[in-house]
């Protein structure tokens, strides 16, 4: 297994959270195989590696992988000032887990939790683009130019935002609704874009991670993500052991054809 943040490691076996973890690095409370780490950034491998806080050995805990479809109101967080409900309180899990990415309090539907850091980190990475599907539904007509607008880029203050893919699946002259696909969310994106060419949002709800989709899980349900969706995540995201050369594409007899014509 590739190496990890130490403060990671130590937050995911319950030590406490992962901010205090790094204080307890910086006071040199931690052990890495009996030598004293009191520095950051600072990596160990939790398969391998013997550490120890306040010289107790923690204890890695298992990997843990859930869906749960997020209702309204619910905060993709481990706390919240304002006493709101937790996504990570609504699965069954024994262990400290955390959401992979978040969807704002008004937004429902799919979101993986686990304590899984290192796929954690590259599911969120813009550089995997494990694309998410998300039905919306928003006051009005939508016309095709509207569709055009979001496939072209929408200017934000941040600059342009743009999607992957929309198309209207229902149009109407009060309510219209469509499914938006992105690679690279940004914080409220959908909400922002819409709004930025005239559109209000009524609903929207994340209908599918990569392959995984929505399909019968209820309001507020969650079950544990099944052996074979795992591998598919950790495939999307190409968790190849460091040094491990990625596997070139293989080409078509027509691509074959064309790069022997070029030498």
């Amino acid at each position: 297994m590739a190496k990890e943040r130490l403060q990671r490691i130590i937050a995911a076996a319950g030590i406490d959270s992962r901010r205090h973890c790094e204080e307890l690095i910086l006071e040199g409370a931690v052990r890495v195989n009996r030598k004293v780490v009191d520095e950051l950034p600072a990596f160990a491998d939790p398969d391998q590696d013997i550490i120890t806080v306040h010289g107790r050995r923690i204890q890695i805990v298992q990997k843990v992988y859930y869906l749960l479809n997020k209702p309204k109101g619910v905060i993709c967080s481990n706390s919240d000032p304002r006493g709101r409900k937790l996504a990570v309180n609504l699965v069954p899990a024994k262990t400290r887990v955390f959401c992979v990415g978040r969807l704002d309090a008004d937004t429902t539907g799919l979101i993986i939790i686990t304590n899984d850091n290192e796929l954690t980190n590259r599911l969120t990475h813009p550089r995997y683009g494990v694309s998410k599907r998300y039905h919306v539904t928003v006051k009005g007509h939508i016309e095709p130019q509207h569709i055009e607008k979001l496939k072209k880029g929408v200017y934000v203050s941040e600059g342009r935002m743009s999607v992957t893919a929309a198309k209207v699946v229902q149009r109407g002259t009060t309510t219209s609704a469509l499914e938006i696909t992105l690679k690279e969310g940004q914080n409220r994106q959908i909400r922002r874009m819409l709004a930025g060419i005239g559109l209000d949002v009524k609903t929207l709800k994340r209908i599918r991670i990569g392959r995984i989709e929505l399909k019968g899980l209820g309001v507020g349900q969650s079950r544990a993500l099944t052996t074979k969706e795992i591998e598919y995540l950790r495939h999307a995201t190409e968790l190849e052991k460091p040094g491990q050369p990625k596997k070139a594409k293989s080409q078509t007899k027509s691509q074959r054809s064309r790069a022997s014509q070029r030498k």
